[in-house]
């Protein structure tokens, strides 16, 4: 019978924000079932004759206390002994998060794991927006200048954005073309994400929580005064939202989708009533944040929907 261990592939506990990590919010729950919490970065994630091996911690989390986590025991532990395995690093999806897919990958017909991590390397988190374009802002995915110049045109104001970025990093607003502006941004990330400025930002975006195929929750998150970035990490307000119609209709084509892909949890992203092009795959966020507003557990449905 398989130990009831959960692993959790992410950046180090101390790095995490209690007030609105989705994985210790996930962790937490699981903790309640009787479920005990391994803990390892990707750093220490190898293969060893042919086992699969992290170097770890077993860990508990607690919202009551200061220090909302307590390392119980260190330890190497073969992977293969846990009944699922989240992987909940955050991006830049780099080479180092694509040979921890690949690793894990030896394993995924023996351990849950979540995202499937075939699926994860499979779907870019901007690049597999392509197929939904009709329900977005005019984009195009390039890092040649003249197109980026005519698009600018086009428009009069873009953002711009690295195609593997993340948490709000590295977006621009344009409304004025300086190549070498340009020149240099493309330099650091090769294509990038070109896309119309929608005004509306400014009264927020709204943040859908897909689970296994299904719509389960959203939140909004309004942009502090003067900013056009609506990531919590870059000083949004999150409130309650409800979704429109249309919303639901592609919310729910995306999530049917992405469930035939293999992808358990995902969070996807509008701006007025139009798919912004950031599909999350690799460490969505939200859940915490849904409860503390509105009650709503899905950290709750999420093991539920894991187990069924």
């Amino acid at each position: 019978m398989t130990n009831k261990i959960v692993a959790i592939q992410g950046d180090h506990p101390s790095k995490l924000n209690i007030n609105s990590d989705t994985s210790v919010f996930l962790a937490n729950e699981v903790q309640l079932k009787r479920y005990k919490i391994f803990y390892y970065e990707p750093k220490n994630l190898s293969i060893l004759n042919s086992n699969v091996i992290a170097k770890g911690f077993f860990i508990e989390f607690n919202y009551d206390k200061k220090k909302f986590f307590k390392i119980l025991k260190q330890q190497k532990l073969n992977l293969q002994n846990c009944k699922y395995i989240l992987i909940r690093q955050d991006p830049p999806f780099n080479s180092e998060y694509i040979s921890t897919t690949y690793i894990l990958d030896t394993i995924k017909d023996k351990v849950k794991i979540i995202n499937d991590p075939t699926s994860i390397r499979n779907i870019s988190e901007k690049l597999y927006s392509v197929k939904y374009q009709k329900y977005m802002p005019s984009t195009i995915f390039s890092q040649d200048i003249s197109e980026i110049r005519n698009f600018f045109k086009i428009h009069k104001k873009i953002i711009l954005k690295p195609i593997h970025g993340y948490g709000g990093n590295d977006i621009h607003l344009l409304n004025k073309f300086n190549i070498e502006f340009i020149k240099k941004f493309i330099k650091k990330h090769d294509h990038i994400m070109c896309q119309k400025f929608l005004p509306k930002i400014s009264k927020g975006d709204k943040r859908i929580l897909l689970i296994n195929g299904k719509i389960c929750g959203a939140i909004s998150r309004v942009p502090k005064k003067g900013s056009f970035l609506s990531n919590m990490s870059k000083g949004a307000k999150p409130v309650n939202t409800r979704l429109s119609k249309t919303e639901k209709k592609i919310s729910g084509i995306i999530a049917k989708d992405l469930k035939k892909e293999k992808i358990f949890f995902a969070g996807i992203d509008f701006i007025d009533q139009k798919l912004n092009g950031d599909i999350n795959v690799t460490s969505p966020t939200g859940l915490k944040t849904l409860y503390d507003l509105s009650g709503t557990n899905l950290a709750k449905l999420f093991w539920e929907e894991l187990k069924a």
